[in-house]
């Protein structure tokens, strides 16, 4: 008896001196809800019905870090496209799923090692080779082992990724045929008060999604970013990518860079403007032995190539400007201009996904794609954001001579919660 009182004792006195004990003062739980109206005229320059749909988002997550080594973090997602008209892309439709669910270690630390491991949203650089492109319903999210190491002026990263397959009416799945490993590492302050990243990174496809050619795909990219402020006030932002490796039974030889320049000036309110420019490389023979058309591996393409989500960054030049009004610190007004050219005038033109939308043979239908003027407005208060926008593309000669040349319209209002 006298044994039973003492370990009665000594037990919760141990239990208190554990170095693992888990907390509870730092978990969390996370909603977001968005819901978007929208209406589309011109949709494929005139090849496809106009479109006016609502938008309904809601995703529910939690965060916890028992161990101070240890983070826990999932969320679900429920994406609806009522009264789409037909049956809804999968960009726009997932019945409620797993959207993330990770285990992180040591994710707090200044210095040493870290990981990831499980379903992720992931976000390099500024998205352009690898994101995940919030403003589709649905969104993009990734299986992923991620394993980096932290020194004082480097971050050291190898990762491994593969796109989880949208399956509205069921589980969602990876498709491990379609994967991207590699190193992605960044190095701050190695330009005053800027960063520095580079990448080497290879493209793996079972199949060669999305091309017509036998083979499979195998694509090395090669490439780094910088930013930082420059003379004058301005800032910049820079980034170069080379690819070699196979597309389907040919030899890919591709390249992309984009360059940008901004300021913040005030007239009575603070406005920021910016302009860039954006390259990439296309095939002068799609059917040739060599392929020169870059391959977008996962980008994010939402504001870099207009609001309408027209095109993306594989055969083509692209001039844009945005310039943002800040009227408060809650209400922002927009406008960006884009101007398109096509790289190589017999390559196709693609959309954000990468796809091709349409391609002279001959070549000789211009390479003049198209212009686009956004206009948007945002105003966030207490968790919430309310917003509008319009969107108008005029089509060049190109679109005029391959396609219906209808310009497309875009209009929205939207409004998101978040806490």
């Amino acid at each position: 008896m006298r044994s039973v009182v003492l370990l009665l004792l000594l037990v919760p006195r141990a239990y208190s001196q554990v170095p693992w004990l888990p907390k509870w003062d730092n978990f969390k739980l996370t909603l977001d809800v968005r819901s978007r109206e929208e209406a589309r005229t011109g949709v494929t320059f005139g090849k496809d019905a106009n479109l006016e749909n609502p938008l309904f988002r809601t995703r529910v997550g939690a965060q916890w870090a028992p161990l101070s080594w240890l983070k826990l973090s999932a969320m679900g997602q429920d994406a609806r496209a009522p009264e789409y008209g037909v049956a809804a892309p999968t960009s726009a439709r997932d019945t409620m799923d797993l959207h993330e669910g990770y285990v992180e270690l040591f994710p707090d630390q200044k210095r040493g090692f870290g990981a990831v491991f499980g379903r992720q949203m992931l976000n390099y650089g500024e998205g352009r080779l690898i994101g995940t492109p919030q403003w589709t319903n649905t969104s993009r999210t990734y299986d992923v082992a991620r394993a980096y190491y932290r020194l004082p002026r480097a971050r050291l990263e190898f990762l491994f990724a593969s796109i989880v397959k949208v399956l509205p009416d069921s589980f969602n799945k990876p498709v491990l045929g379609d994967r991207l490993w590699g190193m992605y590492d960044s190095f701050p302050e190695l330009i005053k008060h800027g960063v520095v990243e580079a990448y080497v990174l290879r493209r793996d496809q079972n199949r060669p999604g999305g091309f017509t050619t036998a083979g499979t795909l195998g694509i090395n990219t090669f490439g780094g970013r910088a930013t930082g402020p420059a003379p004058l006030g301005l800032k910049y932002s820079v980034e170069v990518a080379t690819q070699t490796g196979h597309t389907g039974l040919q030899t890919q030889r591709a390249a992309a860079w984009f360059s940008n320049v901004s300021r913040r000036v005030t007239v009575h309110w603070p406005l920021d403007l910016s302009i860039e420019y954006k390259y990439a490389s296309g095939s002068s023979d799609p059917t040739g032995p060599r392929s020169g058309t870059f391959d977008q591996l996962y980008a994010t393409n939402h504001d870099k190539f207009g609001h309408e989500d027209l095109f993306g960054w594989r055969n083509i030049h692209n001039l844009r400007s945005l310039d943002t009004l800040r009227i408060t610190k809650t209400v922002a007004l927009n406008v960006m201009y884009d101007n398109f050219w096509l790289a190589s005038a017999k390559d196709s033109l693609y959309n954000g996904q990468g796809r091709s939308i349409v391609r002279s043979t001959t070549g000789r239908d211009g390479t003049h794609v198209a212009q686009e003027l956004d206009g948007f407005a945002t105003y966030t208060t207490k968790g919430f954001t309310f917003g509008a926008g319009f969107g108008h593309l005029f089509v060049g000669e190109f679109l005029k001579r391959t396609t219906p040349g209808v310009n497309t319209r875009y209009l929205y209002l939207f409004q998101s919660y978040s806490f």
